[in-house]
């Protein structure tokens, strides 16, 4: 298929998301800011726009705006926070009709590393110390990161804001190899870093000295019950990571919609991704399209497929 279909009104419908990729793409643009995309689909041939397919990026909440209406369809990272919503846990009080249309392979896990110089040798060990802890984290206090960590600390027993009312402090960044958080790490003004994003950080934090820590056995067993699935990162996969670290999956980016949607919209955006597949960035974890059908380790899927999306990898000879 064409890079650009043909027509006037498609040159034109390129330039407009030309224009929103790079404002929202604007590296000065804080992560709380306007740096999400909404794509709408439908027809402006009268005096209003009649939207038919609105696609949008952001915070796992938009699960809501999908099953009211508001949208037919979001992406979310990682593939945990849209089991809670149809799980109806952590985030999400009451169960919803979440059904994924194809996860977006990427392969990702979130660690606890801390400095040994702290004496710290587990998360537990903070709260029993009260210990003053020089926290990196991310400045978005919406960003699915941050509600990892609230959930880990609670099933600890203390949040945040109890780590800064014994002395502790804050070190905010944007993505996760922010260079206010390099410059730290090197200049040894933090004790500890919680976040995904491993290539961009992670190695050059274990190289600084610091270290992963494990989550125990009673702890892990709740945040999986919330939705969060339980990995490895393999000994090796980092230069210097020398042994196998048990830790959270962070994997996969699915784009989702509702459990009413019709199953031809569903079945149609399927086609739409295998028709451009050429013109869409992969990551080097995607293996084909069939992948974004089912539960692998870059794509892990925990929420059923949607019933016309189901049908287009059957009928494409795919399992699902």
């Amino acid at each position: 298929m064409e890079p650009l279909p043909r027509g006037a009104n498609f040159q034109r419908c390129k330039m407009l998301w030309e224009i929103g990729l790079h404002i929202a793409g604007d590296p000065a643009t804080p992560y709380y800011g306007n740096r999400d995309m909404c794509i709408a689909v439908g027809s402006g041939s009268g005096e209003n726009f009649r939207p038919w397919l609105r696609m949008a990026t952001g915070s796992p909440h938009l699960a809501h705006a999908v099953c009211s209406g508001e949208l037919e369809m979001a992406m979310v990272n990682p593939s945990g926070l849209l089991t809670q919503a149809y799980r109806g846990t952590g985030l999400f009080p009451k169960p919803l009709p979440v059904r994924i249309i194809a996860n977006y392979p990427t392969w990702d896990r979130f660690v606890y590393v801390l400095h040994p110089r702290t004496g710290l040798k587990s998360l537990a060990e903070i709260k029993k110390r009260r210990y003053p802890l020089r926290l990196s984290i991310r400045e978005d206090t919406t960003h699915s990161t941050r509600v990892l960590v609230d959930q880990t600390l609670a099933a600890y027993g203390f949040t945040l804001t109890d780590l800064e009312s014994w002395g502790g402090s804050l070190q905010l960044n944007g993505g996760p190899g922010d260079k206010r958080r390099m410059d730290a790490l090197h200049a040894g003004t933090i004790d500890a870093i919680f976040d995904e994003g491993l290539v961009l950080w992670f190695e050059q934090a274990l190289a600084a000295g610091m270290e992963t820590v494990a989550l125990e056995e009673a702890i892990l067993r709740k945040l999986e019950a919330i939705g969060w699935r339980r990995v490895v990162i393999p000994a090796g996969r980092y230069p210097h990571l020398k042994s196998d670290h048990a830790c959270l999956d962070y994997g996969g980016w699915p784009l989702y919609t509702r459990a009413s949607l019709p199953d031809e919209d569903a079945y149609k955006v399927c086609d739409a991704i295998h028709a451009r597949e050429k013109e869409i960035y992969w990551e080097d974890s995607y293996t084909g399209i069939g992948q974004l059908g089912q539960d692998t380790e870059a794509a892990p899927r925990d929420v059923p497929l949607h019933p016309g999306a189901a049908k287009w990898y059957r009928g494409h000879g795919f399992k699902v």
